[in-house]
């Protein structure tokens, strides 16, 4: 294979994939990585991919767009449902502390509570709240500040300033993006503000997200990698990502 039809093949790939590892692109080749290295600068200079850590990603996965509520609920729904169970395992005993993020496949979590569930908890998510507020036996406290219409979340100095003084047992988190280089990421200031308000309050920190996220990149980090203790996906998660994720010490649990 001539130098150009590889590197033509490798763009297509990651349009594809959505993230490859500098490790598989050589295997797959048959190329030392040092060559794939040159390959990925060659094609970032076009405008074909953008260089990640340890591989590259397609242009259009680092972005600053980001979908409304109701376009990402039946986004990955499938993924999403099982990635909630599983992830309630992690839900603390009777009478613990949860601070729930705004997202869909948090609020899917939420949805399969059990009616008699004990807990205190705390989101920033008007759905969520919704949810929750008929449930007697959970004390509910609701962020408040600017309600974002494109999540439906609370954002801005009140929810800081109650998130600041706070203390919870689990971090149930959501995010747009999660790579080993960039961490968690989101398009918006003011939703990361948020958001790594919720991580630096909670003994553990559990993300949620389907595979469809691992790899890529948002405008604003709000988290690095080394603030997670477990991340819950679906089966489709990159061997390579999942590799790297549990090198960095997080627990990957797919579901």
């Amino acid at each position: 294979m001539y130098a150009e039809e590889r590197q033509q093949a490798i763009a297509e790939l990651i349009g594809r994939r959505g993230r490859m590892s500098v490790a598989d692109l050589a295997t797959r080749f048959r190329v030392t990585t040092e060559t794939v290295r040159r390959d990925l600068a060659l094609l970032e200079r076009l405008g074909h991919v953008r260089r990640v850590h340890g591989g590259a990603i397609p242009t259009a996965a680092l972005t600053v767009t980001e979908p409304a509520l109701n376009e990402r609920e039946h986004t990955h729904a499938a993924q999403k449902d099982r990635i909630a169970a599983a992830a309630a395992r992690y839900l603390p005993a009777a009478g613990g502390s949860v601070v729930f993020d705004a997202g869909t496949t948090t609020s899917r979590l939420v949805a399969a509570l059990p009616a008699d569930v004990d807990l205190e908890v705390v989101t920033n998510s008007v759905p969520i709240a919704a949810r929750l507020a008929g449930l007697g036996s959970v004390h509910l406290h609701m962020l408040g500040g600017r309600v974002r219409g494109i999540t439906q979340a609370t954002v801005g100095e009140d929810a800081l300033r109650f998130l600041r003084a706070l203390h919870v047992d689990v971090a149930f988190i959501g995010t747009n993006a999660f790579s080993v280089g960039h961490g968690l990421s989101t398009p918006d200031p003011d939703e990361a503000a948020v958001k790594r308000a919720m991580v630096r309050c909670a003994d553990r920190v559990v993300v949620l997200a389907d595979s469809s996220k691992i790899g890529r990149q948002h405008l604003i980090s709000f988290a690095p990698v080394d603030a997670v203790d477990v991340l819950v996906t679906d089966t489709e998660i990159d061997d390579t990502d999942c590799k790297e994720l549990t090198d960095n010490g997080i627990e990957v649990v797919t579901a």
